[in-house]
């Protein structure tokens, strides 16, 4: 069952998902409200809900325009319908009501090109259009998706599947233990288990944790900031934590987190500029871009990307790729394999000329090298994962910096193998073993194997694999096997990073 959900979800883009995730809970909502087993009333929320979507819609056309930047269609009907959720439905004849729900949308949408440093917005758009409403208009946002226990179950599934998708559980967790332990804390003599049943059943923690917590752009990416950020949010959204007379809302609560993020973050998105495309392997290509500012990341880390598609299929214009290239380039290269039937990203993408512009954001991953280079490592590549590899030993070879390093690089054929040039230098000016293995043709040349990476492999190759540290990159399915595999050979867990990014599908 696990791999079946797992590889349903790899399938499917964060943005995707989340949307599911969304417009589920508003069809059960609108179903349960014929029976009257939540107190939305379902025509109300039809009309709320189509309104809202059209005012998101046509604010972040209409914003792009202005500020002359790609727009997502997807990011606004995520906003959209977590409007939707939190802000009391009307009908099309409570004329303050309609207002508060154009206010809100409008100024959700605004908040991202507007409320933003360098392209890049600080404030959770959602949070800020219903706070903004509430505090200008009196109309304050109800949550009354939270105050519905039957939906409760919903609430929860989905949301373990964005945070299994995400891989942030851990900032779940630590939102929820704070929050549940001030809930708790502040509860009355013997009134604790009471209060803590309110908080589980008829709050709207969980979904303020899995539908906006999570949202990867205004939420820190490295981990102990990222705890951080849910331990500040989880705090400040219990129903008793208040600043004289004013008592936090949960929307408060997460822009306060907001605002922590973006000060522990690296800040800004990047415009780079196509220079040119390289051929690097069979149906493989660099694209190398000349960045409008200097480029902080570390080596194997990724960035989320954001091109212009004129007319985007279901997996949107937005894609997190590995950055190829070594924090010590002037240029950034984006590593590409193009397969029959791409994307539309990947079509508008392989359509770029010299001088068109992508965008980038929130260089992230905890997929780097560590601090200690006596630490003995071991890469295992699959594919185009080879392209953390490229950027870590890129930067090696810039430092000049020996590690005891053993790559095992797999592909179908020869013609598949990708930056032959950096992994021969690296061989040659700093010692790193390499095994090419070729599964599909033959092979007699030395330092070629013939099959797949597997124990024997392994074993036979790097015989003091227990002492070394594992860094598997490539399709979801060969990584999750390699996991398995090192762990049955008696790699200890934690000696195994895997390469990871939320936008994988």
């Amino acid at each position: 069952m696990t791999k079946f959900i797992d590889a349903a979800v790899d399938r499917t883009t964060m943005y995707r998902l989340v949307l599911y995730y969304l417009g589920s809970l508003l069809a059960a909502a609108f179903v349960l409200g014929f029976f009257r087993l939540i107190p939305a009333d379902p025509t109300a929320l039809a009309f709320s809900t189509v309104l809202i979507v059209a005012v998101c819609w046509v604010s972040n056309l209409a914003f792009a325009q202005v500020f002359k930047t790609p727009a997502n269609a997807e990011s606004a009907y995520i906003t959209a319908l977590i409007i939707a959720l939190i802000m009391n439905p009307v009908v099309a004849t409570d004329m303050p009501g309609v207002g508060g729900l154009i206010c809100a949308s409008v100024w959700a949408i605004a908040s991202k090109f507007i409320l933003a440093i360098g392209r890049k917005h600080i404030f959770n758009p959602a949070a800020i259009g219903v706070a903004l409403t509430a505090l200008l208009l009196g109309q304050p946002a109800t949550w009354w998706v939270g105050g519905a226990p039957i939906l409760l179950p919903l609430v929860l599934a989905g949301g373990l599947l964005i945070g299994r998708k995400l891989q942030r559980f851990d900032l779940i967790a630590a939102f929820l233990i704070a929050n549940l332990a001030v809930v708790a804390a502040t509860a009355g003599p013997g009134g604790i288990v009471s209060s803590l049943g309110e908080a589980l059943m008829h709050s709207p923690i969980f979904f303020l944790a899995f539908a906006m917590l999570t949202e990867p752009a205004t939420a820190p990416q490295a981990r102990w900031p990222r705890l951080a950020f849910g331990v500040l949010v989880g705090v400040l959204a219990a129903p008793s934590i208040h600043f004289g007379g004013v008592y936090l809302t949960p929307e408060l609560a997460l822009l306060v987190g907001n605002a922590f993020a973006f000060l522990v973050s690296p800040k800004g998105k990047y415009a780079l500029t196509l220079t040119r495309i390289e051929h690097t392997a069979n149906a493989t290509y660099d694209f190398v871009f000349r960045p409008d500012r200097k480029l902080k990341f570390r080596s194997g880390q990724y960035l989320e990307w954001t091109l212009g598609v004129k007319h985007p299929d279901n997996r949107g214009n937005r894609r997190s790729f590995t950055v190829a290239s070594a924090p010590t380039e002037d240029e950034v290269r984006l590593g590409v394999k193009f397969y029959p039937e791409a994307s539309a990203f990947k079509r508008s993408l392989a359509a770029m000329q010299p001088g068109d512009k992508i965008y980038a954001a929130q260089p992230a991953g905890n997929f780097v090298l560590p601090r200690d280079s006596r630490a003995k490592l071991a890469f295992i590549a699959g594919g185009i994962g080879i392209t953390p590899f490229r950027s870590m030993l890129q930067h090696l070879l810039d430092r000049g910096e020996r590690r005891e390093v053993v790559l095992l690089y797999g592909n179908a054929m020869i013609a598949d193998i990708a930056y032959t040039d950096v992994i021969e230098r690296a061989q040659r000016e700093l010692g790193v073993k390499t095994v090419y293995a070729v599964a599909a043709e033959p092979v007699a040349a030395a330092g070629m194997h013939q099959g797949f990476i597997d124990a024997e492999l392994i074993r036979r190759e790097v015989p003091d694999f227990r002492e070394r540290t594992f860094y598997v990159s490539g399709p979801h399915a060969m990584v999750v096997l390699f996991k398995q595999v090192l762990r049955e050979m008696g790699v200890a867990s934690f000696r195994i990073k895997t390469d990871f990014f939320p936008g994988l599908a």
